[in-house]
């Protein structure tokens, strides 16, 4: 962070204390704004006079705004650059480190709002993209929020009441998908990206799906599935066309056996049918995201080694299948990384000539999750592992943005 940053951040935190929602740091409010100024787009809390007039106004006074372009060439660089000419605007809730967002990025998306509530990513996100994202979506006003084309979303998987599907929102009250349903409703942006794990189609016997999707289609939003099976058609029927938007981080040319549900959602007429990605086709290789001379404090010890295999007998014998999976250079691709790595890599250890097999190092974490080599990874081994298994294959976003993109243009 450079000097002028810090000087923007002292004139504009005490403007943005009286903005903060319960669970958000203030200086997430001014890095919204600081951003809004040098893009020229909505200032969180706008409606509440938070408008860009009075913001330049108090940068003014201290002699820190003149220009537009003058302020926008001062501000920092980060490691994760913005695109230089933007052509549609997007919100990252359940942001985590911003994978979501490197991928809308380079479709020539602007950021203009975040939202994570673990501190960690925070601060790895704030890192990479220069914003400080805001915390607690349910705390948030939901009219704050600026305007935006598009909202993306990786939210946690939660179960609904029986009780519903006969009150539309109403029946999703104390998940956290109802926040973003919430601000679908309030917002109205033109496309949606919801993207969960697979087991999604079949959680709660494919209640859950039925109940976000029918929330979703009584907003006025289409998706790929028809609209009566969403309504009434059988868990069967429903969940054979969600299986249709499932996408594999292994086609998109990265080695990881990472499968996950991408329901994208767009308004009235701006398209009849979505284009999925279609799989590039390219071969796949472990060795390509592996470092030349990992550290040794990667390879794990005797004594793990041999509890991982007396677990995979174990579990072989009672019939779970479970136990740690082994790799080399050579194999096509990895099973899917998750959070819990950091606590034995069994789901994805590198096999070593004459040793003990390791651990992938964090930078070969985030190179199987697609993120660039300019992305700067917590210091925390266990939680950069935890946050690239939370994370989404930036490949896989990047292409459905692209496709996405496509769907704004048109109806422009």
């Amino acid at each position: 962070m450079n000097k002028f940053f810090q000087q923007i951040e002292a004139a504009l935190l005490p403007t943005a204390i009286h903005y903060a929602p319960e669970g958000s740091e203030p200086r997430a409010i001014v890095h919204q704004w600081i951003h809004a100024i040098a893009c020229e787009s909505k200032p969180f809390a706008a409606q509440r006079g938070a408008n860009i007039k009075k913001l330049i106004g108090i940068l003014k006074k201290e002699q820190l705004y003149t220009d537009a372009a003058s302020f926008k060439n001062k501000l920092p660089s980060t490691p994760i650059k913005p695109p230089k000419e933007s052509t549609f605007t997007f919100i990252d809730l359940f942001a985590g480190v911003g994978g979501m967002r490197i991928g809308f990025q380079k479709a020539g998306g602007t950021c203009v709002f975040s939202s994570e509530f673990e501190k960690n990513a925070q601060a790895t996100y704030a890192e990479n993209h220069g914003d400080y994202p805001f915390g607690d979506i349910t705390k948030i006003p939901v009219a704050d929020i600026p305007d935006h084309d598009v909202l993306v979303a990786g939210f946690p998987c939660q179960p609904f009441s029986h009780a519903g599907l006969k009150k539309g929102i109403a029946d999703t009250r104390g998940t956290l998908f109802h926040n973003i349903a919430n601000i679908l409703e309030a917002k109205n942006p033109k496309v949606a990206l919801l993207e969960n794990v697979r087991g999604l189609i079949s959680h709660d016997q494919g209640y859950t799906l039925q109940v976000i999707l029918k929330t979703l289609i009584g907003m006025g939003y289409n998706c790929n599935i028809d609209r009566e099976i969403i309504a009434n058609g059988t868990p069967k029927q429903l969940q054979a066309e969600a299986k249709k938007m499932v996408l594999k981080s292994v086609d998109f040319g990265v080695p990881q056996n990472r499968q996950r549900i991408y329901i994208v959602l767009w308004k009235g007429r701006l398209a009849k049918q979505f284009e999925y990605p279609k799989a590039s086709h390219t071969s796949t290789r472990v060795g390509s995201i592996l470092e030349d001379n990992p550290d040794s404090k990667y390879t794990i010890s005797d004594r793990l080694w041999e509890g991982h295999k007396r677990r995979k007998i174990n579990n072989g014998i009672n019939g779970k299948g479970f136990g740690f999976s082994i790799v080399n250079e050579d194999s096509p691709y990895t099973s899917t990384i998750s959070a819990r790595y950091y606590k034995d890599g069994s789901e994805i250890l590198i096999e070593q000539k004459g040793k003990n097999p390791r651990k992938l190092t964090p930078r070969e974490a985030a190179n199987l999750q697609g993120f660039p080599k300019s992305f700067k990874y917590n210091k925390s081994d266990v939680q950069a592992y935890k946050q690239f298994g939370n994370s989404v294959t930036v490949p896989v976003i990047a292409a459905l943005a692209e496709q996405i993109m496509l769907v704004i243009r048109k109806g422009k």
